[in-house]
């Protein structure tokens, strides 16, 4: 590790230290759209298909259908203003693609890397400049800082929510995680690949995450559907791109699979028994693999029950899990950082014999545990 990465280590959890305490509840989890209409009007696109009408009484629901109306209308407006030929050059190689009836061989690194030995389990750290009720952290948590303290601590991925609304980051922060983790090559541990987490609804984003450097998408089958989990893996697969399909239900996750589908993260769902539940019954064909990721939510309190939920889908037989909100929720906590959250995850712990969660409620019986494992 060079001098300027041993010095960034500890500057990156200082300003963690910085950190109010926060309480989040993310909700990830988006109900189908109410329009399966490409928003992109002006570039030859694929995507134009008749519309498909959900309905629904639901407020969660109606929230879905106004996320993805808002996500339709950021593309729109994205083209519109004219994108960079790159990634109109991309986007004219998937098109030439879908063209082709030929198979195209699904990459797999992301899959490798996030599948390990039975017993363990793999970390996605998800980087975000905005959580939920607590505003905009840019001044702290900027992503050149916690980049490396994924690394250094151990996550196999790092994920950028891409979402401007939802995640306060752009495609710019994608540009600047994958520039700082290629700084690492050579260095052991090495760099992480970065994963776009958009809501897409459309193929130019997928080219657009492909020019910011990305090595996978994540595709949400609630929102697309079957048919187009299937196009969008092919479309990704034409860049070099692995896709991440997002699913909520035991029906969707065997649709993602039916679908192509390599890796499927459960999200939206709370408790390893109910995440397990979405999964246990996958058929898989014969000679495929299919690595199941378990999306962790934060919970309401200064507790640690997200690392021992972790561990318990670690036993369930997930493959890896997702960590976002639930890294930033110890805001000061000079322990509780980040990088201490994903070592102590990844920790071959037993929930029988040990547990990270506060006796009082307030952290301090987790806390010295984590100091426990660290150590």
């Amino acid at each position: 590790m060079t001098p300027l990465r041993i010095h960034r280590l500890p500057t990156a959890i200082a300003a963690i230290a910085l950190l109010t305490t926060l309480s989040v509840d993310p909700s990830s989890a988006f109900a189908p759209g109410a329009n399966n209409k490409s928003p992109i009007q002006s570039l030859p696109t694929r995507s134009q298909t008749a519309n498909t009408i959900f309905t629904t009484s639901t407020s969660l629901n109606a929230l879905g259908v106004f996320v993805r109306k808002a996500k339709e209308a950021d593309v729109r407006k994205y083209c519109q203003d004219g994108p960079p030929e790159s990634v109109l050059s991309l986007l004219q190689k998937i098109k030439d693609s879908s063209d082709k009836d030929d198979e195209v061989e699904l990459p797999t690194e992301l899959q490798t890397l996030l599948t390990k030995r039975k017993g363990t389990i793999t970390i996605i750290a998800e980087y975000k400049r905005k959580l939920e009720g607590s505003g905009f952290i840019t001044d702290v948590l900027d992503p050149v800082l916690l980049s490396p303290v994924f690394r250094e601590f151990g996550a196999a991925a790092v994920a950028v929510l891409a979402d401007e609304r939802t995640g306060g980051c752009t495609y710019d922060d994608i540009v600047a995680v994958v520039e700082e983790q290629d700084e690492a090559l050579g260095d052991v541990p090495g760099p992480l690949p970065v994963i776009s987490s958009d809501l897409i609804v459309d193929e130019i984003q997928i080219a657009q995450a492909a020019d910011s450097g990305a090595k996978a998408v994540t595709v949400t089958y609630g929102v697309v559907g079957e048919e187009k989990v299937q196009q969008f893996i092919k479309d990704a697969a034409s860049l070099g791109l692995e896709v991440i399909v997002n699913v909520g239900t035991a029906e969707e996750a065997q649709g993602a699979v039916n679908a192509g589908a390599s890796i499927i993260s459960v999200t939206g769902v709370d408790g390893s028994d109910n995440k397990f539940a979405v999964i246990e019954s996958l058929s898989i064909p014969e000679g495929r693999n299919v690595c199941t990721i378990a999306n962790i939510l934060a919970k309401d309190n200064k507790a640690l029950e997200e690392v021992e939920e972790a561990w318990m889908c670690r036993d369930a037989g997930f493959n890896c899990v997702w960590v976002s909100d639930a890294l930033y929720k110890a805001g000061n906590d000079p322990v509780e950082h980040p990088g201490a959250i994903i070592s102590t995850m990844k920790a071959k712990s037993s929930v029988k014999y040990a547990s990270p969660k506060a006796r009082s409620g307030k952290g301090e019986g987790a806390r010295e545990y984590l100091g426990d494992i660290l150590m």
